[in-house]
C-alpha cells in the first residue's frame, strides 16, 4: 500500500529508455514493460475535487477517486451513461458516491482534460530482492480536440511503499541531486488542463482583488468591477447549458454585487451612465430572479420532504415535479432574456465604460479622485451604524419586512467588506464578517422560508389538479406548517445574533478601524 510520493520533472529531451539506463546505473532496479493508457479527468467548474487534492479518473468506462499525485485509490464506481455532466445524485449508491458528495454537494463534474501516456514502471529493489520503492516513467500529451494533441513534460512518479520510508527518502535525494530532477509544480493533469486553455485548479468565484489605500476611488473601482464582470461572463455558458445550478448562483451574486458597489461609490461614476447601467443591471438580476428562487426549492426539496412523517412524505412527489416544469418553462424564458442583443449590448457597454472611467471628466464625480480608503471607510461605517439603528428598532413587534430590509442591508455591508478587505486588517475584518455571516444566516433562514411558504400556496390549485393532488395538498399542508415553524424559531435567534453584531465592542472597533 503507497504511502506518499511525488512527480518529478525529467530534463528536456530525456526519454523513457535513456531515464530507465540512467536509473539502472544508480539503483539496484527491474524494469517493466510499457504500456499506454488513456484517462479523462473530471472536476467541477470551481474545481472541488482539485481543492480535496484528489482527482476523479474515467478510465475505460469506469470513474476512480484518487490522490493527485500518486493516483492512490480512495473510491472507485461505475460511470453512469455517456453523459459529459455528472451530479452526485446520478452515480450509483456506492463508496464513490459516498466521498463525492460532501465535496460537490451541488455542483456537476464535467471532464476537464483528457490525456493519453505512455508509462514505463519501475521497481527499486532491496538486497533481497523486494521492491520498497515505485517509480513510473511518464510520457503524456493532452488531447485536444479531433486528433490533435500538445505533448507534456516527461516526468518520473515516485511512489512509497508502506514501511519503506528511509528508501523512498534515499530515492528521492538521489534522484533529486545525482540525475538533478525537480519537482514538478503540479501534477500531470493540470499540465494537461493548461495546454487545452483552461484553468488549473478550476475558476473560482470568490472575488480576490488586492487595492492600495490611497489608490483613486474610480481605479479602485475599475479594479473590482472588472473582476465582478469576469466573473459573470465565466458563468455565463454554464448558466445557458444548465450545468449545475451554481452557475446561475454566482452569475446572480456578480451582478448584485456589481449593484451594490454602483449603489455605494456613486460618487466615483458620472451620473447619466450610472442610472442607464443600475436600470439594465436591475433588470438583469429580475430576468434571472423566478428560476434562481425555483432552484433553491428543488434544492431543498429532500430536506423538506424529510421532515415530513414517513406516512405522508411520499405524497408531495407531485409537487416536485410541478416545481420542476415551472422551472424548466422559466429557464426557457431566462435563456432568451440573457441570449438577447439587450443583455449582450449590456455586457459590451459596460465592458467598454470601466475602460473609460478613469479618464472620464471629474464635475460630477465628487469621489473619482478621493483615495480608496476614505471613500470605502466612509460607507462601511455608513451602512454598519445604519444596521445597528435598524435591527435595534425591531421587536416582537416588528412587521416582517423590518426584517427583510435589514437582512438586504446587511448584503450591502458584507459586500462593502469583500470589495475592501485589502485595505483594513484581517484580525479587525474577518470577525466582523464573522459576526455579519451568522446574523445573515438568521436573517436569511426568516425570508427562505417565508418565500417558500409563499410559493407553495400559490401552487395549491395546479397541485389540486394532478393525480394525487388531494393528498399532495395535505402533505402542503404539513410543510407549510414546518416552514411557519422554522421562520419562528429563525425570528427567535435574531436577537441574541445582533446583539453581538451590534456590541459596544463591536461598534467601537468598526469606528476606530473604518472611520
Amino acid at each position: 500500500m503507497t504511502v506518499r510520493g511525488t512527480q518529478l520533472l525529467l530534463p528536456d529531451g530525456l526519454s523513457a529508455a535513456a531515464t530507465a539506463d540512467a536509473l539502472a546505473g544508480q539503483l539496484p532496479i527491474v524494469t517493466q514493460r510499457a504500456h499506454v493508457i488513456e484517462r479523462t479527468f473530471w472536476d467541477s467548474f470551481d474545481g472541488r475535487v482539485h481543492e480535496a487534492g484528489l482527482a476523479l479518473i474515467d478510465n475505460a468506462g469506469g470513474l476512480t477517486l484518487a490522490d493527485a499525485t500518486t493516483y492512490a485509490e480512495a473510491a472507485r464506481g461505475k460511470r453512469p451513461g455517456r453523459s459529459q455532466r455528472l451530479l452526485v445524485d446520478d452515480l450509483p449508491p456506492g463508496a464513490l458516491r459516498e466521498r463525492l458528495a460532501p465535496l460537490l454537494e451541488m455542483r456537476a463534474v464535467t471532464p476537464i482534460a483528457r490525456v493519453r501516456s505512455r508509462l514505463l514502471p519501475v521497481s527499486v529493489l532491496d538486497d533481497e530482492g523486494k521492491t520498497v520503492v515505485r517509480l513510473r516513467v511518464e510520457e503524456a500529451s493532452a488531447r485536444l480536440d479531433g486528433d490533435t494533441s500538445a505533448p507534456l513534460r516527461p516526468r518520473l512518479h515516485l511512489v512509497g511503499v508502506r514501511g519503506y520510508d528511509d528508501e523512498l527518502e534515499r530515492v528521492h535525494t538521489l534522484l533529486a541531486g545525482t540525475l538533478g530532477l525537480s519537482e514538478a509544480a503540479r501534477p500531470v493533469q493540470d499540465d494537461a488542463v493548461a495546454a487545452t486553455g483552461g484553468m488549473p485548479g478550476g475558476v473560482s468565484s470568490k472575488l480576490r482583488v488586492m487595492l492600495r489605500d490611497g489608490q483613486r476611488a474610480d481605479s479602485a473601482a475599475v479594479v473590482v468591477l472588472r473582476e465582478l464582470l469576469a466573473t459573470l461572463e465565466a458563468n455565463l455558458p454554464g448558466t445557458l447549458a444548465d450545468v449545475d445550478s451554481e452557475f446561475l448562483h454566482d452569475l446572480r451574486v456578480s451582478v448584485r454585487r456589481t449593484r451594490a458597489l454602483q449603489r455605494e461609490l456613486a460618487g466615483v461614476f458620472p451620473a447619466q451612465p450610472l442610472r442607464r447601467f443600475r436600470e439594465d443591471f436591475r433588470e438583469l438580476q429580475r430576468i434571472t430572479g423566478r428560476t434562481r428562487d425555483l432552484d433553491v426549492q428543488l434544492l431543498e426539496f429532500d430536506e423538506l420532504e424529510r421532515d415530513l412523517p414517513p406516512t405522508i412524505a411520499p405524497d408531495v412527489a407531485p409537487l416536485r415535479v410541478l416545481l420542476e416544469d415551472h422551472r424548466s418553462a422559466q429557464r426557457r424564458k431566462m435563456v432568451r432574456a440573457l441570449r438577447s442583443e439587450s443583455v449582450r449590448e449590456l455586457r459590451r457597454d459596460w465592458s467598454a465604460f470601466l475602460d473609460g472611467l478613469t479618464e472620464a471628466g471629474s464635475a460630477d464625480r465628487p469621489d473619482a479622485a478621493r483615495p480608496i480608503g476614505d471613500v470605502a471607510g466612509r460607507r462601511i461605517v455608513k451602512v454598519y451604524k445604519r444596521m445597528v439603528r435598524m435591527g435595534g428598532a425591531i421587536d416582537d413587534a416588528s412587521p416582517h419586512e423590518a426584517l427583510h430590509d435589514l437582512r438586504k442591508q446587511g448584503k450591502e455591508l458584507r459586500y462593502l467588506l469583500e470589495f475592501f478587505s485589502s485595505l483594513y486588517p484581517a484580525e479587525v475584518v474577518k470577525p466582523m464578517v464573522g459576526s455579519l455571516k451568522a446574523l445573515q444566516d438568521v436573517l436569511g433562514r426568516f425570508q427562505d422560508r417565508e418565500v417558500q411558504a409563499i410559493e407553495l400556496r400559490s401552487l395549491g390549485d395546479e397541485v389540486a389538479a394532478l393525480d394525487g393532488g388531494a393528498a399532495a395538498l395535505m402533505a402542503m399542508g404539513v410543510l407549510v406548517q414546518r416552514l411557519g415553524d422554522d421562520q419562528r424559531q429563525a425570528r427567535e435567534q435574531f436577537a441574541e445574533r445582533f446583539e453581538r453584531f451590534a456590541a459596544s465592542e463591536q461598534r467601537a472597533l468598526v469606528k476606530r478601524t473604518f472611520a
